[in-house]
């Protein structure tokens, strides 16, 4: 990218604009691409020729759009941009974390336990149980951890489901697809979290960042849900989209 940008001229509209303007060109014809980082604050309001303060409003205004996002002690960084419309989002019954997870996931790492029941258990499934299942999913790019699901499950659902939980493979069919297929309903619940890293966990997915927290049921019939998710999603991997219409 060339050092100087043409000169930015008194504007009859707000000059954050114009530098908004600006950056999202760049961003737009790849100069800047998915996942790059830009380059300092100090920097662009140099090779802009404007203060900080009218610098970080363009900023601003660009992680607003979806187009930026901060990591705090790390920068701004680009992010994925959806020109495709028609992608669903969470107003469609699916599995939340695919619709606003911005990482493709390539690896899931499954664990399993069986767990009495707990007041909190009875609460989630509203239901009587023998026992609980409890699973962890741990999704990898390229080896890292970016989110993390741990999901409760009546013992009941197990045979209701056919499910084998030895068999890996069709236990993560069942979670991350299938449920949804048989499902005729779910509600989810949004929140932020920073307590998914505790020392009780297999892995750490996140270093002092905020994530995004996703409490799902979803229901198969109306009386109960068949399986509780709780989604976490580190905020510098999270994009929420909800498609509304008339």
């Amino acid at each position: 990218m060339n050092n100087k940008l043409h000169e930015l001229t008194k504007p009859k509209k707000p000059l954050f604009v114009i530098v908004y303007d600006q950056l999202y060109k760049l961003i737009m014809d790849g100069t800047f691409p998915t996942d790059s980082q830009l380059p300092t604050e100090p920097e662009l309001a140099k090779i802009f020729g404007v203060s900080r303060m009218t610098l970080r409003h363009a900023l601003a205004l660009l992680q607003e759009d979806g187009l930026v996002k901060n990591i705090h002690g790390k920068g701004n960084f680009i992010t994925k941009f959806h020109h495709n419309e028609s992608i669903d989002g969470l107003e469609k019954l699916g599995n939340p974390l695919y619709k606003c997870c911005t990482k493709k996931i390539d690896d899931i790492e499954l664990n399993f336990r069986i767990d009495l029941v707990t007041d909190y258990a009875m609460q989630v499934l509203n239901r009587q149980m023998a026992a609980v299942v409890a699973l962890e999913r741990w999704y990898k790019n390229h080896d890292k951890i970016v989110a993390y699901a741990f999901t409760m499950m009546p013992i009941e659902a197990v045979s209701k489901l056919n499910l084998d939980l030895h068999n890996e493979k069709q236990v993560l069919e069942m979670l991350e697809e299938k449920v949804y297929e048989l499902a005729n309903s779910s509600t989810i619940e949004i929140k932020r979290s920073n307590s998914v890293n505790t020392p009780s966990l297999k892995y750490q997915i996140f270093c002092r960042e905020e994530c995004d927290l996703f409490l799902e049921s979803v229901y198969i019939s109306d009386k109960y849900p068949v399986v509780y998710n709780k989604y976490y999603i580190p905020t510098e991997f999270s994009q929420i989209k909800i498609k509304t219409c008339k």
